[in-house]
């Protein structure tokens, strides 16, 4: 097996993951039972096309990364079992955004799990995968969830609730929401912990808008936000998946995290067949295998394993104690749904635009 590391989801600096395996002999010979040559040859000639090896483009983003490192080998494995079939696997991570953009302007992904259901639907509004997609997969499509937790510097940063980001000594560490499908929901724990709590939107703006006045720096994606953290030790508080912080205690990072459990939102990661890229390249049926893997136990639990919370309720159960429980798990549609949250808060112009430009005065 030959594994080549490739990242960055920007088209000028694209890192691809390529996981290869060795390709199986083909069986010649006819078959047994035909009756006809002109059959035999007919038969022979599908099943050798069968086994051609492909290659598959999974784009995601980039906290995905080291569990699709583990479930790959997996579905290649499987895949070869069954279908004699070589797979291999191009992947590329970067931020949801941006990977977004990437997709709709030519880098051709067969399979996309981004951060976020608006982030397919803008590939979807560019033609390039079925409107139904969400209808295709169990869950809705949704493949794993998480919620959002806040890991601080040391000890002596007390916070435990979201308006505690608030406070005059708090410098908060978030990836910008323009770029970042993990932003958007950053930004929208911080509005819902109001709103969902009885609170007017006028207060939730005010309290989103000196949560952001901490911030030093708005990094361009989840993962570059935790190098800031981490290896440049900017900010003492980092908004970051409850995954990603169970990960690093999973690899010994020390240092303290909550998951506010009084309101929190539930981060809803949804998977997609690229239609158009999928027809073109002759990938349709392993593209469509490889997304139901996603859902079986075996890809559920390497999800929980790095911190996710599955979707497959047997693993969900599994892995409970892993998970704090949130009284007030609120959703996205409770918010009004994808299209009104990105014309509301994060079109050009809209409410995230507005306060950074009153934010930078």
């Amino acid at each position: 097996m030959t594994v080549r590391h490739i990242t960055d989801g920007n088209k000028s600096g694209q890192r691809f993951l390529a996981l290869t395996l060795a390709g199986i002999a083909m069986s010649g010979g006819a078959l047994a039972g035909c009756t006809s040559s002109s059959n035999t040859s007919s038969s022979n000639q599908d099943a050798s096309e069968a086994k051609k090896p492909v290659t598959v483009t999974l784009v995601s983003y980039a906290v995905t990364q080291k569990a699709y490192e583990q479930i790959i080998p997996k579905f290649v494995e499987e895949w070869q079992k069954k279908t004699g079939q070589t797979v291999t696997f191009n992947q590329s991570y970067g931020g949801s955004g941006s990977q977004t953009r990437a997709v709709i302007d030519g880098l051709e992904a067969d399979i996309v799990a981004l951060a976020l259901a608006l982030d397919t639907k803008k590939i979807e509004k560019a033609g390039l995968i079925q409107p139904g997609w969400e209808q295709e997969l169990p869950n809705e499509s949704i493949v794993h969830k998480s919620v959002a937790a806040l890991v601080t510097r040391d000890a002596n940063i007390k916070v435990t609730k979201w308006t505690d980001l608030a406070q005059d000594n708090i410098k908060v560490i978030t990836a910008n929401p323009k770029t970042s499908g993990g932003a958007r929901w950053n930004y929208l724990a911080l509005w819902g912990a109001v709103t969902q709590s009885g609170g007017t939107e006028a207060q939730a703006e005010t309290l989103v808008e000196k949560v952001y006045k901490n911030a030093p720096v708005l990094p361009k994606d989840a993962r570059e936000a935790s190098d800031v953290f981490y290896k440049q030790g900017q900010g003492n508080v980092l908004i970051n998946y409850e995954n990603e912080v169970l990960l690093a205690k999973q690899q010994g990072d020390k240092q303290p995290f909550i998951v506010p459990t009084d309101y929190n939102i539930s981060i809803d990661s949804p998977v997609a067949v690229v239609d158009k890229n999928v027809d073109k390249h002759g990938t349709r049926e392993v593209t469509e295998a490889f997304a139901k893997f996603l859902f079986t136990p075996a890809a559920q639990r390497e999800f929980a394993k790095v911190g996710f919370r599955p979707v497959d309720e047997t693993i969900a159960k599994e892995f409970a104690s892993q998970y704090p429980k949130v009284n007030k798990l609120f959703t996205v549609k409770d918010l009004g749904g994808w299209d009104a949250v990105q014309n509301k808060f994060f079109d050009d112009g809209a409410i995230f635009d507005k306060m950074q430009a009153k934010i930078s005065k």
